[in-house]
């Protein structure tokens, strides 16, 4: 009989190629799948894990969560305490536990919180290359702040989705957006929360909130481009390096009482 355990995992995406596997590549699952498997002792029946979301080159997690079944109960401290001392320095586990058999690392989410870090400065800082996304051209963080409410509510997000996405429906529905400015770093950051995203979305979401912050676009261009439904009225989109899988949901309260406190 097999063992559920979810897992908690944060990393560095600076060198990875992606949370998918790819063939002659670094990734999350290939590095993480094949220190499940050592740790297994190589089972016959190859170990599969199953991640809440995919996640690009360059981008960084604190909470990206996963599931996969082992052949015996291992302590979750054990199964712990034993990934991390075989993953890299630039990947950790944070929270391993036992759970329901049909549970679902992906299927099972009622909600992600995504956080993005632009840098705006006319050159590229050194230490905030790979965990900031680079912009030349400062924003007015009042316009951000005043435009990011038309992203709240449930929407066709085409217009924000990149090509290659494999989602049939656009329909999403962000619970919070929220923007600030902190002057002494030259950052504005983002936070969004939502029952999930699309391909892109946030990146392209940040990319237009910050046009609008440069004056390139009107501060109420939103609701229109939401109507177009056409990823060519929104084009940009805002560099991996800034963007962190900051959590994820399975429990409508724990969503609720976030969403109250952030």
């Amino acid at each position: 009989m097999t063992t559920r355990y979810k897992v908690v995992l944060a990393y560095d995406g600076t060198n990875f190629a992606g949370f998918q596997r790819q063939p002659h590549q670094r990734t999350v699952e290939q590095v993480l799948t094949k220190a499940v498997n050592k740790m297994a002792k190589d089972p016959a029946e190859p170990i599969v894990i199953y991640g809440a979301g995919r996640t690009d080159a360059g981008v960084h997690a604190f909470g990206q969560t996963l599931h996969f079944d082992l052949p015996y109960e291992i302590k979750p401290e054990g199964v712990r305490r034993g990934l991390n001392s075989m993953l890299p320095t630039d990947m950790i586990i944070k929270a391993v536990s036992i759970v329901a058999p049909d549970f679902h690392a992906r299927y099972d989410t009622v909600g992600k919180r995504y956080w993005y870090r632009a840098y705006q400065n006319e050159f590229v800082d050194p230490f905030k290359r790979h965990y900031t996304g680079h912009f030349k051209f400062h924003a007015d963080i009042e316009r951000i702040q005043q435009a990011i409410g038309d992203l709240e509510g449930r929407h066709d997000f085409s217009t924000f989705v990149a090509s290659g996405s494999q989602a049939h429906d656009h329909v999403r529905e962000i619970y919070s957006a929220k923007a600030w400015a902190l002057p002494d770093e030259d950052e504005i950051q983002f936070e969004f929360c939502g029952s999930g995203f699309l391909y892109n979305q946030v990146r392209i979401m940040v990319a237009v909130l910050m046009e609008i912050g440069q004056g390139r676009r009107a501060v109420d261009c939103i609701p229109a481009l939401l109507a177009t439904k056409d990823r060519e009225q929104a084009r940009g989109t805002a560099p991996a390096a800034g963007l962190y899988m900051k959590k994820v949901y399975y429990e409508q309260n724990e969503l609720q009482a976030d969403l109250i406190k952030y």
